[in-house]
């Protein structure tokens, strides 16, 4: 069930005094945060590009880390001067890698979402879908925007995301790897219009950074703490479970699903071999003692329950769409939970669900859909993508942090 948990006992965000490089994840205090010039433009006197090193290293290639050059500054009022050329500038820099903080990441509270999953369990589709719904759908009900907060998350969207799936319905390709070059985080501001009954309306933002693994970088430990440092610095997890990969979940899908793998052929992308190896990264950064619950809020949450038999989902909380009122309702919230809860132990992969009560604090059980439908031939399917409940993962997490209420319309 759903668990009411103290505001400070959320892990942080970076402080008031720190912030998160949303690229390369080192937390960095605030007055130490560098400008970059501004340059040259037209007639405007400015600094000519000059490679940057930091920047070429993260990038792995010399190719567009030539920029103007990079310095240090009070920058109290988010704005400093070159002290080359003189121009003022509020384009800031991480000290670290020397990528761009975005102002609209510096100036609001960030909040790390790490996506993870074993392979094919569907993270880029469910990343794609998430992100059309809140700018969409879900943004209307929340009285919400989404707007993203540098050039590439927009480039890297149309290009990765939206244009493939919700354009052409083509299939995403599997995430590459990060041992193949870093991969871009989409970092997008959300604000929330909240309107109190005897209150002035008020904005509240929130920085969201979502950032996906592949699923072979959970293959080993060595890979994880190499290549997935954001684990570290994430202030809640989505982890995605393809309910193909549990033992007894075969029964249960529809014969028109694909047909399933059968559970233990590898044992690297078993969804507990793959939680189990977050949790030790996640136990590393908190420095909890064994059988201390960590206090990182977790999503868990069956992909692809439009391939369930009907059977078992008539009069279940997963047969309902959720009420779009702008609130989370913690009655179905514990009803999903409840239901999911017994899909597990069902399908003999209870011990998931008994692991996660015994690592963290507060953990929540979902089922969705990101397509709502089963795909054809490398294609989405006929009815086009159709999401089903694929917000409520994000959805308690704005409630955990604080940016959503919680409701029991029932009055319990």
């Amino acid at each position: 069930m759903t668990r009411p948990l103290s505001r400070v006992g959320l892990p942080g965000a970076s402080s008031r005094h720190e912030i998160t490089c949303p690229y390369c994840f080192a937390s960095v205090a605030r007055q130490r945060v560098l400008f970059r010039c501004r340059g040259q433009a037209g007639r405007t006197q400015g600094c000519a590009p000059v490679l940057d090193e930091a920047l070429a290293a993260y990038m792995g290639s010399p190719a567009g880390a030539s920029l103007p050059p990079v310095f240090a500054a009070s920058g109290r009022k988010g704005r400093a001067d070159c002290p080359a050329c003189g121009r003022p500038t509020g384009n800031r820099a991480c000290p670290e890698c020397h990528n761009p903080l975005p102002a609209a990441y510096c100036d609001s509270p960030g909040r790390i979402v790490a996506l993870v999953g074993a392979k094919n369990a569907g993270k880029s589709t469910y990343i794609a879908v998430l992100l059309h719904e809140l700018m969409n759908r879900v943004g209307t009900e929340l009285d919400a925007s989404l707007v993203a907060c540098d050039d590439r998350t927009i480039e890297r969207y149309k290009r990765d995301f939206a244009r493939p799936l919700l354009e052409q319905r083509r299939l995403l390709p599997t995430t590459a790897s990060a041992a193949t070059g870093p991969r871009e985080p989409l970092v997008y501001l959300l604000t929330r219009t909240r309107r109190g009954r005897f209150t002035r309306a008020r904005n509240d933002s929130l920085a969201l950074v979502l950032f996906d693994t592949a699923g072979e970088d959970l293959r080993s430990r060595e890979v994880t703490d190499l290549h997935l440092r954001y684990l570290e610095a994430a202030d809640a997890i989505i982890f995605l479970v393809d309910p193909l990969e549990l033992p007894g979940a075969r029964t249960g899908l529809l014969d028109a699903a694909p047909v399933p793998r059968v559970p233990g052929d590898d044992p690297d992308s078993e969804p507990l071999n793959v939680i189990a190896r977050v949790t030790e990264t996640l136990r590393q950064r908190h420095g909890t003692r064994p059988g201390e619950p960590l206090p990182v809020p977790v999503a868990v949450a069956l992909t692809k329950i439009d391939a369930l038999r009907p059977a078992l989902l008539r009069q279940s909380a997963l047969h309902r769409s959720r009420s779009g009122a702008g609130v989370l309702d913690l009655d179905d919230r514990d009803a999903v939970d409840e239901q999911v809860r017994a899909l597990l132990h069902e399908w003999q992969a209870g011990q998931l669900d008994t692991y996660l009560g015994q690592q963290y604090a507060d953990h929540a059980l979902f089922g969705l859909s990101a397509l709502g439908g089963i795909p054809e031939g490398g294609r989405v399917g006929a009815g086009g993508v159709r999401p089903y409940r694929a917000e409520d993962p994000l959805l308690w997490l704005l409630h955990r942090f604080g940016m959503l209420d919680g409701v029991r319309p029932g009055g319990s």
